[in-house]
């Protein structure tokens, strides 16, 4: 039997993101993997746990808590009844443990610190579709953790 392996997703709860998860459902998670959902928010936002874990993230929090609608007021996360169904499914077919952390700040390289901070195997993202002139005004999160992150990464579109 494989090496369980820690995989991280990055999500923003656009339809890419989500596209990403599936696709790293159905094609990446093995039994007994961990699947960290990575949410990177807004450094304008102002949740009441920003103050402690502003530097560091939030703590992993298990699926269950990350499905409370107080846990995500805490954080500023949105609840997404999608996003939770998912994760449901994923924990209970393929027996993975799900957890989720959070970050504010640049997603580009927030994404990039977690793979070292949580030491991830993989990590999946999901990519807008930018036009060449688009990514190079506005910047390409999938694009720069592609160049920076120390693990394998796939870019799903």
């Amino acid at each position: 039997m494989a090496k369980a392996r820690t995989i991280g997703i990055g999500m923003d709860y656009s339809s890419t993101s989500k596209t990403a998860l599936k696709w790293a459902i159905n094609n990446l998670i093995d039994a007994g993997d961990t699947i960290v959902i990575l949410l990177v928010l807004s450094p304008k936002s102002d949740p009441v746990n920003k103050q402690l874990f502003a530097d560091t993230g939030s703590p992993l929090i298990p699926l269950v808590e990350f499905k409370e609608s107080g846990v995500c007021k805490k954080y500023g996360i949105i609840p997404d009844s999608e996003l939770f169904n998912l994760l449901d499914t994923v924990s209970a077919t393929k027996k993975a443990n799900v957890v989720a952390k959070v970050y504010w700040g640049d997603p580009r390289e927030k994404l990039c610190e977690a793979v070292n901070h949580l030491k991830l195997d993989a990590m999946v993202v999901g990519s807008r579709g930018l036009g060449t002139l688009k990514r190079v005004l506005l910047g390409s999160v999938s694009s720069h953790v592609v160049q920076n992150a120390t693990c394998p990464v796939t870019v799903v579109k």
